[in-house]
């Protein structure tokens, strides 16, 4: 996932409908880019009823950018999804699930009270109510949609650095998975002084699912993580204890509890980080179809696209990480394909090929991170504007900018591939780059075949 980014960014305007100053379709890119036009095969696909919409919400950003609970609801993103995915549920330096005091999380998910014009049912918050937040604003959401469900999501790429420690004896793993079930799924939450807030079970079933987001095991994440050349193995079995504890809360409760993981698109992450059996534990692991390319490369490339292209059949794509997991074990029907909400931007861009696959002098200034910005943002720009049919993917060039992003007809495409594939769904990360909801709403449509 993009790293958390602490910086604000203005409100996106309305959709922009006039300075588009070029659009390249099917008959041109064939003619430009291509020695041979391809046409997708008929399918025969079944209603999607099977297929799963899934997007990641991004507790900061309602901090840092304002984007709500309640802007999920008024974009109708929420009435289309079967499941949120909340990110992030940080692990201590004691290997454990935790809230951290010292941070803006504790206020902003369960102690900030909404007064009536923020809040999902209208209603404004009381000062000593025991859970306030965007947590009881999920609560009231899911009152409102009762088939939507939410998984939190342990780590990402800030929050991973301890995933070594908790996996590493059998005595870690079990108190590690035991602190997150009490705390994200019996909704145990700690009362910090200050604030009446929190308490035994306050936020019990607002998750029905723990999502693992270990970023990465076997190395190659964030340089402050812990390492250990078992890493692999110990995620096995890290998966494994979470399973054996979600199956024994279920058995007391009666309700079912989903556990997820989240891998990375990277062949040698994946054949360092994952070993086949952890799929038998798990109910969906999302991949993530996107970062291909970015500020660390030299020359402009899709860091989204659908397809290599022709000649190029190395290049990482979403179908190329998709068939590689297939590959190794990961069965269809438990694959969730994540596609990006933002795009990735260069600047200084040579003109050949219309800014594609060009020479750049660095990355474009973004609002979410070096050369990063948002869907919203960058339907706003003015430039050339250029979507490749073939290979699914879509770009920007403004003679010196280059700007590469999934828009609502990529997404629709890769929904289709979804249906093709027997794949279990999409997943969007995340909501607040999608404030007005086209992207979800492309999901949503395509996946109902």
């Amino acid at each position: 996932m993009p790293t958390h980014d602490r910086r604000r960014t203005p409100e996106a305007g309305a959709r922009r409908t006039s300075a588009l100053l070029g659009i390249v379709v099917a008959v041109v890119l064939g003619a430009l880019f291509f020695s041979a036009f391809t046409v997708m095969a008929d399918r025969t696909v079944g209603s999607g009823g099977g297929t799963q919409r899934m997007a990641y919400f991004a507790d900061w950003n309602t901090a840092n950018r304002g984007y709500t609970i309640k802007d999920v609801d008024d974009s109708g993103a929420a009435e289309r999804l079967d499941r949120i995915l909340w990110a992030f549920g940080d692990v201590s330096s004691e290997g454990l699930c935790h809230i951290p005091e010292d941070a803006n999380q504790p206020w902003e998910i369960y102690q900030r009270r909404y007064d009536a014009a923020d809040s999902v049912d209208g209603e404004a918050d009381t000062y000593r109510q025991p859970l306030a937040g965007s947590l009881n604003q999920l609560r009231e959401l899911q009152d409102k949609y009762p088939d939507l469900a939410a998984s939190i999501s342990l780590g990402g790429w800030n929050w991973s650095r301890y995933f070594s420690d908790a996996a590493a004896t059998e005595e870690s793993r079990e108190r590690f998975a035991a602190s997150c079930v009490d705390l994200w799924l019996r909704g145990d939450l700690p009362r910090f002084e200050g604030e009446p807030q929190g308490g035994d079970g306050v936020a019990e079933g607002i998750f029905d699912g723990i999502d693992l987001d270990w970023e990465w095991p076997g190395g190659s994440g964030h340089p402050d993580n812990v390492e250990r050349p078992e890493d692999g193995r110990n995620f096995t079995l890290l998966v494994q204890e979470f399973r054996r504890q979600l199956d024994a809360l279920g058995e007391e409760t009666g309700e079912e509890y989903t556990l997820s993981a989240s891998l990375s698109h990277d062949e040698e992450i994946m054949r360092d980080g994952y070993e086949p059996e952890i799929f038998d534990s798990l109910d969906f692991a999302t991949v993530q179809g996107y970062d291909f390319a970015g500020s660390w490369s030299e020359t402009t490339d899709h860091h989204s696209q659908l397809y290599a292209p022709e000649g190029a059949s190395d290049d990482t794509s979403a179908d190329l990480a998709v068939r590689t997991y297939l590959d190794h074990g990961l069965p269809a029907d438990k694959l969730v394909l994540g596609f990006p909400g933002y795009g990735r931007g260069w600047r200084g861009v040579q003109p050949t090929g219309f800014g594609r696959y060009a020479q750049a002098q660095g990355a474009a200034e973004g609002d979410y991170g070096e050369g990063t910005d948002a869907y919203a943002v960058l339907e706003e720009r003015d430039g050339q504007r250029f979507f490749d049919p073939v290979n699914g993917a879509y770009w920007i060039y403004d003679g010196d900018e280059w700007w590469t992003y999934d828009t609502p007809e990529i997404v629709a495409m890769k929904g289709d591939y979804v249906l093709d594939k027997g794949l279990r769904g999409l997943v969007l990360w995340n909501l607040d780059m999608d404030p007005r909801g086209e992207l979800v709403a492309a999901m949503d449509e395509s996946l109902a075949g």
